[in-house]
């Protein structure tokens, strides 16, 4: 448990940029949910509200316990997520056509997004060792079936987009652990090899829909390409100082569908401008720079290797949202971490940071 005289070395700078983030997220679901009809926003504001404050106790547990025993649990952890993810499968609540989350009175909880912290965890702990390196057969293999069955069971919900964040998590881990350059040429290859199978018979018709879209919004611009042209006009709109607090017209005439979600960024871009997004990256920028200085300051290859994959999954997350949002990628149900609304995703964020302050406070235990 945390010792006293470890408080003086928490991330306290980290921390604020993380309290930030969450609440400029807030200010713009309560934007984006504002109904000035009735002077009153949307039950979303409140229900992200108790998921930060759920959050921050996750975030407290995560750093209070060394995350050594947390390695030391891995196989129950991980035992348990392949169950939550199997009961999510089959018996799962539905919502748009997937099956993602387990309904828990008011609140559904989404077991995929807690699967990157798993996952980062479990591929620390295999390659903590270096005995244990990316040369043997049985290293691969086990890197295979930690990131391969919550893939495929997260894959099967169908849920794409969550699913591919588990690869810059393994990506991250695998390259600290020390990964060859040639291996990284033979996966990439088999990649593209592999490619056209994957297109298909891997991906739903809906899938593919949205990567035409993206090629060629204007193709449909009344349906698959709407939200990507949307997205566009709403982010080019802001300016350089932007439209104002709940003056966005493209969010508040509900122009932009899901607007409080993916596309939270977005609506930023349109009522706080140019200076909004500079703020806000910057912010995301600190938080990235500062996790990675964590797992250079570890004290062992084990949190190296855990902060490395946590970052991994962050970072690619902020990008992937982000680009999504200027219509630079195609759409895709990734929420932008601590902004976009969805309650289980903020929880396993800051659960996430927990574990990285977590590892920088402790390079001063024995």
């Amino acid at each position: 448990m945390l010792e006293r005289r470890l408080y003086r070395h928490i991330d306290w700078l980290l921390v604020v940029a993380l309290v930030l983030l969450g609440t400029i997220g807030l200010t713009m679901i309560y934007s984006t949910t504002y109904d000035p009809t009735i002077g009153e926003a949307g039950s979303q504001v409140s229900t992200q509200l108790w998921a930060l404050g759920l959050g921050l106790v996750a975030f407290a547990v995560m750093l209070a316990i060394d995350y050594r025993w947390f390695s030391d649990s891995i196989p129950v952890i991980f035992i348990g997520l392949f169950l939550l993810l199997g009961y999510t499968l089959l018996f799962g609540a539905t919502g748009g056509g997937a099956r993602r989350w387990i309904g828990l009175g008011a609140f559904n909880l989404q077991p995929s997004e807690f699967a990157r912290i798993v996952v980062a965890l479990a591929l620390a702990t295999l390659f903590a060792d270096r005995r244990r390196g990316l040369q043997t057969p049985i290293g691969w293999v086990m890197t295979m079936f930690i990131v391969g069955v919550p893939f495929l069971l997260i894959f099967w919900q169908p849920d794409l987009g969550t699913a591919v964040t588990l690869l810059p998590v393994c990506f991250g881990v695998l390259v600290f652990a020390g990964l060859r350059l040639r291996y990284v040429a033979v996966l990439v290859a088999l990649v593209i090899l592999m490619a056209p199978v994957a297109w298909t018979y891997g991906l739903e018709d809906f899938q593919r829909q949205r990567v035409y879209s993206f090629l060629d919004p204007e193709r449909d611009a009344l349906g698959a390409g709407y939200q990507q042209i949307q997205a566009r006009i709403t982010v080019g709109s802001g300016g350089a100082g932007g439209k104002g607090f709940l003056e966005g017209t493209q969010s508040q005439y509900n122009f932009l569908p899901v607007a409080h979600n993916d596309f939270i960024f977005s609506v930023l871009a349109e009522e706080q401008g140019f200076l909004g997004v500079v703020v806000t990256l910057g912010l995301y920028l600190f938080v990235i720079l500062r996790g990675l200085d964590a797992a250079r300051l570890a004290k062992d290859r084990l949190g190296t290797l855990l902060v490395v994959g946590i970052m991994s999954g962050f970072a690619f997350q902020v990008v992937y949202n982000i680009a999504m949002s200027a219509g630079l990628a195609p759409v895709k149900g990734l929420t932008l971490p601590l902004m976009s609304y969805g309650g289980s995703s903020v929880i396993a964020t800051l659960a996430a940071f927990g574990l990285v302050l977590n590892v920088r406070m402790r390079r001063f235990t024995n």
